[in-house]
């Protein structure tokens, strides 16, 4: 009877740690450098064109010699990666997998590359935020020394959320979270009450309202892509910052349009 309650009591701890969390694995789990959350935009401005190239820069850029340093060469010598793709809600669409190696970094790129195209009206990012403070960061399943979300999309939010985007980002950075941004800037002009007015000589709008209204936290930046057919190029100098815990430089917007 005696060994019969011990079990009972072995297996009720583990039972109620797993139940709390994931507390009683991420205890028992390797550190890492990084735990990363690329959440991307599949609102209706995003066709199937342009679903593929962002699809498409994230394998490229997990598969680059410069990104698999990055996120081998730290004191961890290694990431967790997730990713999110966001329109009228959020959609978990890879959970945490840990990148310690190249073998690792193929192995996600591929995973990226099969993802269905699950689209939707809206770009509700403040939703995104708030699915990514109550649910995905709190099951970060290994200790990080940082937790970063990077943000890409190619307009503001436009769905009337229940909460200011501000006071979501607010909470995500007292988490312990920074949060980035890669705003895709379209040929089109940047138009419309939800952007700030342009400024000649100024950043566009939509750079400016990711300023305003997205980055935060430690390290935060703004990075970005000249059009969908610059954000490989993008992403790819956006993830060597972020998984390497590095400064991004101050003139990042002119280093990027140099690069592409």
């Amino acid at each position: 009877m005696k060994h019969l309650k011990s079990a009972l009591g072995a297996v009720l701890a583990i039972a109620t740690a797993l139940l709390s969390g994931g507390t009683y694995a991420a205890n028992d789990a390797t550190p890492v450098d990084t735990a990363l959350v690329v959440s991307v935009d599949v609102s209706n401005s995003v066709d199937e064109a342009r679903y593929k190239l962002q699809m498409e820069g994230i394998a490229k850029a997990l598969e680059d010699p410069g990104v698999i340093e990055a996120i081998t060469g730290g004191s961890s010598g290694g990431i967790l990666f997730s990713m999110v793709s966001w329109a009228d809600k959020p959609a978990f669409v890879i959970p945490w997998i840990r990148i310690a190696n190249k073998a690792d970094a193929l192995a996600a790129a591929q995973r990226v590359r099969k993802l269905p195209h699950q689209g939707g009206e809206f770009t509700c990012m403040t939703r995104m935020l708030r699915s990514a403070n109550d649910k995905i960061v709190p099951q970060i399943p290994a200790k990080a020394a940082r937790i970063v979300i990077d943000v890409s999309g190619d307009g503001p939010d436009n769905c009337n959320a229940d909460e200011p985007i501000e006071k979501v980002r607010d909470e995500l950075v007292a988490n312990g979270v920074t949060i980035n941004g890669l705003p895709i800037l379209l040929d089109t002009p940047d138009a419309g009450a939800l952007l700030p007015k342009a400024v000649p000589g100024g950043k566009p709008p939509l750079e400016q309202w990711y300023r305003e209204h997205v980055m935060a936290g430690p390290g935060s930046f703004v990075l970005p892509a000249l059009g969908y057919s610059d954000f490989e190029r993008a992403i790819r100098q956006k993830f060597v910052i972020e998984v390497s815990g590095v400064l991004p430089p101050p003139n990042l917007t002119a280093v990027a349009s140099a690069a592409r």
